[in-house]
Formats: structure tokens, sequence, C-alpha cells
């Protein structure tokens, strides 16, 4: 069978064009949401995936109404692929049914894992660059050390409770314990 998935991103937005597109390229049922491509829990693509069955084929107008990443859809479609269907994306001319449209595709996702080494790459050199100028990446210290001392003296001398403590310095009961 051949399924189609379409979605927007709003309620006010219309599915009429991807509906058109996708009863022209032969699909028999279409599944449709107006939700986000954020959030990966789309009941209407769950209930697509619990219909998918060998041999099926799901057809999107762009790859992306399915994903809004190259790294969601490598995955969604390689679940695509465990299931023992196919996938097409009738806008960038994808076909995973055939042997072309799985190379294009893993030369996609091949691009995809070469951008997120180098990303990482920038990322460290980045930070290794900041730390040769004397900058300490991560979040600020929550209690200077002044404010360290002071906690351990409330503490030790005056018996306070870690929970007024943590109230008076504004920070968790864990920073304090961590003190």
């Amino acid at each position: 069978m051949i399924f189609g998935y379409a979605r927007v991103s709003t309620a006010d937005q219309s599915l009429d064009a991807q509906r058109d597109a996708l009863r022209q390229a032969g699909v028999e049922k279409i599944f449709e949401e107006k939700r986000t491509g954020k959030n990966r829990e789309r009941p209407e693509l769950e209930k697509l995936f619990e219909q998918l069955r060998k041999g099926d084929v799901i057809v999107v107008t762009k790859y992306d109404r399915l994903a809004r990443s190259l790294r969601d859809l490598i995955d969604i479609v390689e679940q695509i692929r465990e299931l023992g269907a196919g996938f097409r994306s009738l806008g960038e001319d994808i076909d995973t049914t055939t042997p072309a449209g799985r190379l294009v595709f893993h030369v996609f996702g091949s691009i995809a894992e070469f951008e997120r080494e180098r990303i990482v790459e920038r990322t460290n050199e980045g930070l290794k660059a900041a730390r040769s100028r004397g900058r300490i990446g991560g979040r600020p210290k929550a209690l200077s050390d002044e404010a360290k001392a002071e906690v351990r003296r409330m503490r030790d001398e005056e018996r306070r409770a870690v929970k007024d403590i943590a109230q008076i310095f504004n920070v968790s009961r864990a920073t304090i314990y961590r003190t």
C-alpha cells in the first residue's frame, strides 16, 4: 500500500497542496497533522507506523514534512526500512525502493554525519582557543569562595539547617551539600 504523510506546522495552514500532490503520486491513504515537526511525538505519524507493512511505501511532498532535521529524517527512514517498507520524497526525488534512491539517501546521511563531526571539531577548537585566552566555559559557579566559606561557617558554628542556608544564598540544597 502507498501511504502519504502530510503535515503543516500550525492550525491555520492548509494541507490542500500536499493532499493534491500525494494523490497525484498514487497515494492510497493520507495521514495528516497540524503540528510542529520538532516534536517526534506525532499521533498520526505513529498511526501510520502501526499500519505500515513489508512492501508498503510512505510518500511525502518534501522530506521536511516528515522530519525537521536530516538526522531525524535518517532515523525515521531507518525505522521505515526496518519495517520492510520504502520511503519517497517527491520534492527531493528520493525513492528508497530503488537502488539509486537508497544510494542518494545514504549520501545524504553521510553528508549529515560529516557535518555533525565538523560541528564537534569546530566547537572543540573554539573551546580550546577560549581556554588559551583564559576563558573557562561552563555555567558560572553558584557560590564564590567567600560564600562557600560562609556556608561552612554557618553550618559548622551556627548549626543552621541546610534548607535555611540554601534559602539565604538562593541556591539549591544540593549546592550547599556539595559545599
